[in-house]
């Protein structure tokens, strides 16, 4: 197949083009040139901005890509920009929605009122009736209306999870708090039981490919995620197995945290996917296991470690008073 990919060079894109080409499938990837070097050099590199496709219409039709893979769609205005240029070029668009678009999204931050949806949740789940907490500039409902209902261009639109791996800084959090050698860390005892679908780059990047390459996707929505889904505390173990950290996880009612601590999200929506239609319809499974991911991750992050600056900006320091924590550890032993 002849596949075009805007965007792909960071995080999940990289082994998205890497699986396509592995597999003998013409890439090509638009970008604006700045991460070239992270793709593989089987894959064809058109440089320009997102924002100003259209002006590249006739080097995408002499492509003639049979799907086009969209990574940057963020706005209805995003898509429809994609559906006008590619309508009557492309077979087919695959976008990358977010499984943000629920309600219980809304349900766990507050914007949408009521009792806790249950999960996991399926592709039939209710959606945000709300902006989400990102705004107008992230809005994958948006996205998915434009693509998901253009008799024209069929389309496919892909929920996907918190991702990590190479590449992402998301263990940090906890990793600072293992790598300064803390004996412990402290948790809100709703956090610690919360679940949250979470999925590895190359994992969910092998789902979008799937989508890309299988006319079985065509005009359908599919959650991505890794299973099991983990706890807060688990996802913190799994953190720690693969750092060599033994010190201990301790939970904490909220009263009894100091104020960093605790967590303003209703932790009793948890905020979890059903993947069983694309594993039944397209045949995903994880090619990564999650210590294995996580392994990879953190061997990445040693290998990149964030200037002061840098983690500063990503990780607010006030969330790191330990001397506070400290206070509220012995305040808990002594009662």
């Amino acid at each position: 197949m002849r596949i075009l990919i805007l965007g792909g060079t960071r995080l999940t894109g990289p082994h998205v083009v890497h699986e396509l080409a592995q597999a003998g499938h013409e890439v090509t990837v638009f970008h604006r040139g700045q991460t070239e070097a992270a793709l593989t050099s089987s894959a064809r590199h058109m440089h320009g901005d997102r924002g100003e496709i259209q002006r590249f219409v006739a080097e995408f039709k002499r492509i003639s890509p049979d799907a086009v893979i969209d990574m940057l769609a963020f706005t209805g205005q995003d898509a429809e920009l994609l559906m006008q240029t590619f309508k009557g070029m492309a077979g087919r668009v695959v976008v990358a929605s977010s499984i943000d678009v629920y309600r219980a999204f809304g349900r766990l931050h507050g914007t949408e009122l009521g009792a806790p949806d249950p999960v996991p949740l399926t592709e039939e789940a209710p959606l945000r009736s709300k902006l989400s907490v990102q705004g107008e500039a992230y809005e994958k409902r948006w996205v998915e209306e434009v693509v998901l209902n253009d008799p024209d261009l069929p389309g496919t639109a892909l929920r996907l999870p918190a991702i990590y791996g190479p590449g992402d800084y998301r263990p940090y959090y906890y990793l600072k708090r293992m790598s300064d050698g803390r004996p412990f860390i402290l948790l809100d005892e709703r956090l610690a039981r919360w679940q949250f679908s979470r999925g590895y780059a190359e994992n969910v990047a092998h789902a979008i490919v799937l989508a890309a390459i299988n006319p079985r996707a065509t005009g359908r929505i599919y959650n991505v995620a890794d299973e099991p889904t983990l706890t807060q505390i688990e996802w913190i173990e799994l953190i720690a197995r693969a750092a060599g950290w033994d010190g201990e996880i301790l939970t904490a009612p909220r009263s009894r945290l100091p104020d960093h601590l605790v967590r303003k999200e209703n932790l009793e929506q948890h905020w979890v996917v059903d993947t069983s239609r694309i594993r039944e319809e397209l045949g995903f499974a994880e090619r990564i296991d999650a210590a294995e991911a996580m392994r990879r991750t953190l061997d990445w992050i040693q290998m990149n470690p964030l200037d002061p600056d840098e983690e500063q900006r990503l990780f607010d320091p006030q969330e790191y008073n330990y001397p506070a924590e400290d206070e509220a550890l012995r305040n808990l032993e002594e009662d």
